[in-house]
């Protein structure tokens, strides 16, 4: 059976289970093989990566040699963390397809030349937000990003509060800044997202599907089995 590698960079074994169970429901719904979705959370580093050091932290975390023994022997790998915290690195030490959430939703969202915006609660890391949207060549279908009050890790311990200021961002992207779809910005922020998906007329995209459909792609024909 295919298995594939759901990693998380932040040291929260409740937000790996969270993502693995949304990409084991996604890969279900459009192979006929599911893959075996294992998940692997980090040793070191933050509960939710909030600003730039968290980021850092993290990127030397995915590349701790432990990890990257349990990678190598996946067929695929997915960054679970929106900054995409040393993909690059991993990349070149493993032979199969590593994708990250940040970068697949983000193209997903431009695809086109669609205008879209980012939705999150991370307003420290703004500006690598906006880096990484550049680095991709979407900066100028960028409407901006719209971020939550408060503090990230006490509002994500209140699910319907937390969706509830997710909407208010997402409704800024697209009200004030045209947005033609929003991402959501967060690992942590998988289940918001999905139920969010179902409130706008427009595409919000949640990042873990958006990962997996892109690694399905990457994966090449018969990857993961026929197409459902």
């Amino acid at each position: 059976m295919t298995r594939i590698l759901l990693l998380n960079p932040n040291t929260s074994t409740a937000t790996t289970q969270m993502m693995v169970d949304i990409a084991r429901a996604c890969f279900a719904g459009v192979t006929t093989s599911p893959p075996a979705v294992v998940g692997v959370t980090v040793s070191r580093g933050a509960p939710m990566i909030v600003d730039e050091q968290d980021l850092a932290v993290a990127a030397n975390a995915v590349n701790d040699p432990q990890i990257v023994a349990l990678a190598a022997q996946a067929d695929g790998v997915i960054v679970g963390a929106f900054g995409d915290p040393g993909i690059d690195a991993l990349r070149a030490r493993l032979n199969v397809p590593v994708v990250g959430i940040g970068a697949t939703s983000v193209r997903e969202a431009g695809a086109g030349g669609r205008r879209f915006g980012i939705a999150t609660t991370t307003p420290l890391l703004a500006n690598s937000i906006v880096a990484n949207v550049r680095a991709l060549g979407l900066g100028a279908n960028f409407t901006g990003a719209r971020f939550t009050t408060g503090d990230p890790l006490a509002l994500g311990d209140v699910p319907s509060q937390l969706e509830s200021r997710l909407a208010g961002a997402v409704e800024a992207c697209i009200r004030d800044d045209g947005a033609q779809a929003v991402v959501i910005g967060g690992g942590p922020l998988g289940e918001a997202a999905q139920a969010l998906c179902e409130r706008f007329s427009i595409p919000v995209i949640g990042p873990v599907p958006a990962a997996c459909r892109a690694l399905l792609q990457a994966m090449g024909p018969g990857g993961l089995g026929e197409a459902a």
